[in-house]
């Protein structure tokens, strides 16, 4: 070897050094805060596509907005302070606007303090960088496709409502008015604008629809601005309080709600106003009240919990109604004082009365007991007790024919009264409908909002509220008469809920008894279009107890001729008549791919259209590798463009670009956003570094897919996830992690965090850990013993590798995880230590038992879902005994940790504790993390970082053999629990 070479190679051996150290770094959870990488969900191309902006910095800490030009290397940083920002584009993509947040340090005290934290918003003009900013903002908006203006709305001492709240409104008389100021992007003009509480843009631009109000209601009401000439004018005044605003599609219209107290009401009273004609100056305006008309049915009237919004051809208005409460009647303050001072005489007379005749009682006793001796004293009349006087009880009655059950009711009782029946007003007609009811409580409109559709449940919810199997009776909705025409009776609809109207509204696409039928709304006529197509249109991997349920559908194409359907494999172009059928996949059952979803990259349809590129995304069921498919415009065949090992993230196409957008990541390397200038994606750049060299190998080698025959002799899959610095050869102590079906995550990317259920793949394998992830198949009446039949041959399929240490071999499941984990260690002793997060332990106990997050029974999860039982216990003993955890706890040998809160309210905390206090009975080494006040996962800070680090704790000890915690080994005196728990503090 040369000097020369010799040189070369030192130097390259220097330089890799620092990179080589990196990569071996083990992290602790004190670590987690500073790992830094980059925001995906927030990250936004420009509507030409030259321009990305992307978040990135750590996971606690102050952030940097970047952004880069697509097709070369230009790029700015920002500084945006400790929290996130949305990013706008104005869509003639020559400004952009971000928030600057407060320090991070800055916005934590503030919550602790619980002040406020306040935000700037900066402008950005993309051709120069030139920026503005603007102090206390709290909302803003870009003028749409006129591109010239931006409104701003600044924080006031009573902030409104945004207009992405929808405009939702408080029925109280503070004004919600502050400052709105409109800056000209061109001039760099501002215009200030007062008391303002709610604004919007119509779609051109040209013209703002604003909400004035001010302290005393004085000059409130809704105004319209042409931004062309600047003259603003007042549509609608009055002493009145307004909001949600709402514009058309179109923006040629709009309508809002005004709400006005009313002695008669509880809540104030609304009136609808519509806008439309909008002209020079000026505008149309209709208002309904349907109180003055009489024509809203009595009692009810218009609701402030739904959006007024214009029909597609401007003469209907669709709103909703909700009963009025009447106001009790006030008595007068003289009769109120009369009453009173009535009530206080009786009761001085009644007390008089009763001393009175006491007295001459005990006189009387007295009397008797001098002439006679003693003798037993009468006993002392008590005072009369007004009925009325007394507390009524605190309590709620249960009965067995409530439809839904009392906790269900209370769950829901807000919800209930902010329940809106959809309505419509035919404006020239000024003609009320109602086109929702008490039965049919919901309608889905048509695309031409000429009919709609609804289900009736009630004569099926008593029953479904106890088993979970769903039934509706479908009605099509006329919406210019409100009349239902009855469709179908008792549509099955835990098999598919996915219905679909046709463009044209002519047709409605739904699934029964296992095919896709089209159902003609105006003949009610129901066509089997599959029955004649040799594929089978029901779910392979429903395995729940569920009868027949569906595969997946797209709707109907764009010139309403063709459906798109999915068998489990192929994806299939099938005519609204059922008389043709082709697909567009070339035997993809063969290869066991399958289409997952569709991109829908055109904003502007609503429907998929097959004269432009269309793209899906791909899976293999066999390998887990995922991908994207082009159907090209005009064409009958998907052309595969990316199939690999990889997880590809949807494509996203700006309104006024040719360029796709889109993410990649793999196991161990995290997702990063790409563009591509064609539509075949060959001309690809990467746009993002979310994996500097110094992070590559930091946390996993990457995953390896194995194959094993279960118990019940079905073959699945598991994923294997390496250790970080993996070694060929070399056995790794083991996480199994359990669920049902994990390896379509495969390559999905995990980065570390602490997590609300504990566990992080990314922390496990970056401390020398290998996870191991299996599917689990199940049989009905057998949840638990399918997990037995599927994880410990999965296990061993793993120890076979010759990665996992089969000495050194845990496992971990929350919720549904955490019961089979529960389960398991009844079943086998392959596990070395085990952790339950929030586990079912006794099926029985637990069938009857309430799933407090939405007040129903646990019944119907059991019946129709996950729980995967097909009957009650009392009809299928064995199969609930054979499957509970508590009734095998005799035969646990494995170290147990539970984590279950007190405030569960998905698994009764009781489950927990029944589970640990058997274990304790029988000496078996368990223990129970419960965390005050918490839910089913992990919500507080704090509380995440506890347990993550008391996990790993446990794990390292059994599986590393290092000293067991303190907690752990020996016993926590409550009186010390503060103290403990001090010392252990982040």
């Amino acid at each position: 070897m040369t000097k020369k070479s010799i040189l070369f190679f030192a130097c390259q051996l220097a330089w890799l050094t620092p990179f080589a150290q990196e990569a071996s770094k083990v992290l602790s959870w004190q670590d987690v805060p500073k790992w830094e990488y980059v925001r995906m969900n927030g990250a936004t191309p420009s509507p030409d596509g030259k321009w990305l902006a992307y978040v990135s910095g750590p996971t606690e800490g102050d952030l940097t907005l970047t952004l880069r030009h697509t097709q070369d290397t230009t790029k700015f940083d920002y500084k945006i302070g400790g929290a996130t920002t949305p990013i706008f584009f104005n869509q003639n993509a020559q400004y952009f606007s971000f928030f600057e947040n407060q320090k991070f340090s800055e916005i934590k005290a503030n919550e602790k303090s619980r002040r406020p934290s306040s935000k700037k918003l900066k402008i950005v003009a993309l051709k120069d960088t030139a920026s503005v900013t603007f102090d206390k903002v709290q909302s803003f908006s870009f003028s749409n496709q006129d591109s010239k203006w931006v409104a701003i709305r600044f924080e006031g001492q009573n902030p409104g409502v945004s207009p992405a709240m929808g405009g939702a409104t408080r029925p109280t008389d503070v004004p919600k008015g502050a400052d709105l100021l409109l800056y000209n992007l061109i001039t760099k003009k501002k215009y200030n604008l007062g008391n303002v509480s709610e604004y919007s843009f119509n779609k051109s631009g040209q013209y703002l629809a604003y909400i004035i109000d001010a302290n005393g209601k004085n000059g409130n009401g809704i105004f319209l601005m042409d931004l062309n000439t600047g003259i603003s004018n007042a549509l609608h005044n009055d002493e009145a309080n307004f909001s949600r605003i709402s514009w058309n599609k179109e923006g040629t219209a709009f309508a809002l709600l005004k709400s006005k107290t009313d002695k008669k009401y509880k809540d104030p009273v609304y009136t609808l106003l519509g806008i439309k004609n909008l002209k020079a100056h000026n505008a149309d305006v209709f208002t309904y009240s349907g109180l003055d008309e009489n024509q809203i049915t009595a009692g009810f009237g218009i609701s402030q919990n739904a959006n007024a919004y214009w029909s597609k051809d401007l003469k209907t208005i669709f709103f909703g109604v909700a009963k009025l409460e009447k106001a009790e009647e006030p008595k007068s303050t003289e009769k109120k004082i009369d009453d009173i001072a009535k009530a206080d005489a009786k009761k001085v007379a009644e007390k008089d009365s009763t001393a009175k005749e006491n007295a001459a009682a005990i006189q009387k006793d007295s009397t008797q007991i001098a002439n006679n001796g003693p003798k037993t004293p009468s006993t002392p009349k008590k005072p009369e007790v007004n009925k009325k006087d007394l507390e009524k009880p605190d309590m709620i009655i249960w009965n067995w024919q409530d439809v839904r059950l009392q906790s269900v009711q209370k769950n829901r009782l807000q919800t209930d009264k902010n329940y809106t029946t959809m309505s419509a007003w035919h404006v020239e007609e000024n003609k009320f409908v109602s086109l929702a009811d008490s039965a049919v409580k919901s309608i889905s409109l048509a695309p031409n909002q000429t009919v709609g559709y609804g289900f009736d449940f009630k004569p099926y919810e008593y029953e479904s509220n106890l088993n979970g199997q769903t039934y509706g009776d479908l009605y099509i909705v006329d919406i210019k008469t409100g009349q239902k025409k009855l469709a179908l009776k008792k549509l099955y609809l835990n098999a598919s809920r996915s219905i679909r109207f046709s463009p044209n509204s002519d047709l409605l696409l739904l699934h029964q008894d296992g095919h896709f039928h089209v159902l003609n709304t105006k003949t009610l006529a129901l066509t089997n279009i599959t029955q004649n197509i040799p594929a089978s249109f029901v779910d392979m991997m429903e395995d729940r107890n569920v009868e027949k349920a569906a595969t997946s559908s797209f709707g109907f194409t764009a010139d309403n001729k063709f459906v798109l359907l999915l068998d489990n494999f192929d994806l299939w172009k099938v005519s609204v008549d059922g008389k043709s059928a082709n697909t567009l996949t070339d035997n993809w059952k063969s290869k066991k791919l399958m289409t997952t979803g569709v991109n829908y990259i055109y904003e502007d349809d609503e429907f998929i259209d097959l004269k432009k590129d269309q793209y899906f995304g791909i899976y293999n069921h066999d390998t887990k590798q995922k991908g994207v498919a082009l159907l090209a415009s005009n064409s009958n065949k998907l052309q595969i463009l990316k199939l690999d090992d990889i997880n590809f993230g949807g494509i996203r196409k700006p309104k006024n670009s040719t360029n796709l957008f889109y993410t990649i990541e793999k196991s161990n390397v995290a997702p990063d956003i790409f563009v591509a200038s064609d539509k075949t994606l060959s001309q690809e750049k990467q746009l993002t570094n979310n994996n500097p060299e110094n992070k590559k190998g930091v946390l996993s080698a990457g995953s390896k897919l194995i194959s094993y025959v279960t118990a019940h002799g079905d073959t699945l899959e598991a994923t294997l996830y390496l250790p970080a610095n993996y070694e060929e050869g070399k056995s790794y102590p083991t996480i199994t992690y359990i669920y049902e079906r994990l390896t379509y995550e495969k390559n999905n990317y995990s980065q570390p965090a602490y997590p609300g259920g504990g566990f992080n793949r990314a922390m496990y394998t970056n401390n020398g850990y290998a996870v191991l992830m299996p599917d689990i198949k199940y049989k009905l009446n057998d949840p638990g013993m399918s997990a037995v039949a599927c994880v410990v041959p999965a296990v061993k399929a793993a120890i076979a590798t010759g990665i996992v240490d089969e000495k050194n071999v845990a496992i971990h499941g929350h919720s549904w995880g955490g019961y089979q984990t529960s389960f398991l260690i009844t079943q086998t002793d392959i596990f070395k230590a085990a952790v339950a997060g929030a586990p079912l332990t006794n099926m029985i106990s637990m069938y009857s038992l309430i799933y407090w997050n939405s007040g129903s029974s646990n019944q119907s999860i059991f019946e129709s879902s996950q729980g995967r039982l097909t009957t009650g216990y009392w009809d299928n003993w064995d199969a609930y005994v054979r499957n509970s955890p508590i009734y095998h706890i005799k035969k646990v040998n494995t170290p147990l940790v539970i984590m279950h809160n007190d405030k569960d309210g998905a698994v009764d905390y009781t489950q927990g504790i029944e589970y640990y206090n058997s274990l304790r009975r029988l000496n078996k080494p368990v223990v129970m993390l419960t965390y005050n006040g918490e839910n089913h996962g992990l919500m507080k800070e704090v509380n995440k970082k506890d347990y993550a680090v008391r996990m790993m704790e446990y794990f390292d000890h059994y599986l590393k053999g290092k000293p067991a915690p303190d907690w752990w080994a020996k016993g926590v005196d409550y009186i010390d629990l503060p103290k403990h728990l001090e010392e252990r503090a982040f």
